[in-house]
Parts: structure tokens; C-alpha cells; sequence
């Protein structure tokens, strides 16, 4: 007996034909390389805001330092969507 979970793959799959085709070299080395330009990305953010982090906590401004803490998290997952949206396009070969 199957369980529901492979009945639901099973009938994804039949769904969309193509979410089994595997993934070219050409494929993996952009996927690769989509990563580490992302993360570059990510941490060029991470340094910036947490000087201005430090220099609102320096200088007492506590309602800066939040709105700077939530810039942190939203530019982290604007980041995190772009790349994601990136990586799709490769992998269906656009």
C-alpha cells in the first residue's frame, strides 16, 4: 500500500512532466553560482545595516535601531525571493 504522500507525488508528477527532468552541468554550475552571488549579496546588506545598527544604539536611538532591525529582515527575505525567483528561471530553462 502507498501512502498519501506518495499518491500525491505520484499525481504531482503526472501534473508537471517536466519537474523530473534532471538538471543539465549548465544548470548546476548557474544554480551554484546564483548562491554565492546571492549570499555575497546578503552579507554586503548585513555589514551595512548593522554599522547603522550600532551607531543608532551608540547614539540612543532606539526607534532607529528597530526600523533598521526590520530593514535587516525584510532586505534578507527580498533578497532570499529574488534568488529563489532566479533560481526557478534556470531550472526551467528561460
Amino acid at each position: 500500500m502507498k501512502s498519501a504522500y506518495e499518491l500525491a507525488m505520484e499525481r504531482l508528477a503526472k501534473s508537471d512532466p517536466d519537474s523530473n527532468r534532471p538538471l543539465t552541468a549548465e544548470q548546476k554550475s548557474r544554480l551554484a553560482e546564483i548562491d554565492r552571488v546571492y549570499k555575497g549579496k546578503v552579507a554586503e546588506r548585513e555589514i551595512f545595516l548593522k554599522q547603522q545598527l550600532e551607531d543608532a544604539f551608540a547614539a540612543q536611538k532606539f526607534e532607529d535601531a528597530e526600523k533598521i532591525k526590520q530593514q535587516l529582515v525584510n532586505e534578507r527575505a527580498r533578497l532570499e525571493e529574488e534568488k529563489d525567483a532566479e533560481k526557478e528561471r534556470v531550472r526551467l530553462g528561460k
